[in-house]
């Protein structure tokens, strides 16, 4: 009997993450899902779809936490990874604790390429295999009162860019989803619940995590969510730096939920 495919979706307690997850249970795949809060309710899901399941629940900040989802792996073969894990942090950046930022550039950046890395060598190895990262537009901006955030986001979104290019000829895709404001925990975990951008209407992670998945099964490159922002997408290539940032600022200053 030939083995299920199999899914890893970092990130997959919640938000698009969570739909990934459901994305990939429906299509047939097994789940290996993980996050730094409880997947007990999210695990369920997936099995209630028929998947299969391990949930580990770990800081992938560091590299001990991705080695323990590294190590769960065993010997089996990675079909698609869901590089989904991210936090984020609003506010001004003088005034934010070191830990916090260091943390966001972990979580967002170091933990993901280390998980990519290797997860990534084994799929080369055999061949085959798909990479999904979940980027953003905000990395196309810069983003006054979510600086950090927007930052490790440019990186990401450049990043798989770049490694795309690599490995094109190894039989491996890498596929960038890139959305805007998403209704997920995202702003009330980065303390944004009283910005303008925090309190808007914002996309369903349902939808986005559906742009995203059709997109990596496509073999696209990247693929950015909802037609508003491909316009801004749009817009930020064409748009003074300092103007992008003007702009950033209206939707993410303290307060601004009040303006």
């Amino acid at each position: 009997m030939p083995q299920r495919k199999f899914a890893i979706v970092t990130g997959a307690s919640t938000g698009i993450g969570y739909e990934l997850g459901r994305l990939a249970a429906k299509e047939g795949y097994d789940l290996l899902v993980a996050a730094d809060t409880p997947l007990v309710d999210a695990a369920a899901a997936f099995r209630d779809l028929g998947a299969e399941v391990q949930s580990i629940e770990a800081d992938l900040s560091t590299f001990d936490g991705v080695q323990r989802l590294v190590d769960t792996i065993g010997e089996r073969d990675v079909d698609v990874l869901c590089a989904n894990a991210g936090h984020g942090l609003g506010r001004d950046f003088l005034g934010q604790d070191p830990a916090d930022w260091r943390g966001v550039i972990d979580t967002n950046i170091t933990g993901t390429l280390y998980l990519v890395q290797q997860v990534g060598r084994r799929m080369v190895e055999r061949g085959r295999g798909n990479i999904l990262f979940t980027g953003s537009i905000a990395g196309l901006m810069p983003g006054a009162f979510q600086a950090v955030y927007n930052g490790t986001k440019a990186f990401i979104d450049s990043f798989a860019d770049a490694l795309r290019n690599e490995l094109k000829d190894t039989g491996v895709v890498v596929t960038t989803l890139m959305p805007g404001a998403t209704d997920t925990e995202f702003f009330r975990r980065a303390d944004m619940m009283d910005t303008k951008v925090g309190t808007s209407a914002k996309a369903d992670p349902a939808d986005v995590a559906q742009d995203g998945w059709e997109a990596m099964k496509a073999g696209e490159g990247h693929v950015v969510s909802g037609f508003a922002n491909k316009m801004r997408a749009a817009a930020s290539h064409v748009m003074p730096a300092d103007m992008l940032a003007e702009q950033h600022r209206g939707m993410a200053e303290p307060g601004s939920a009040r303006k």
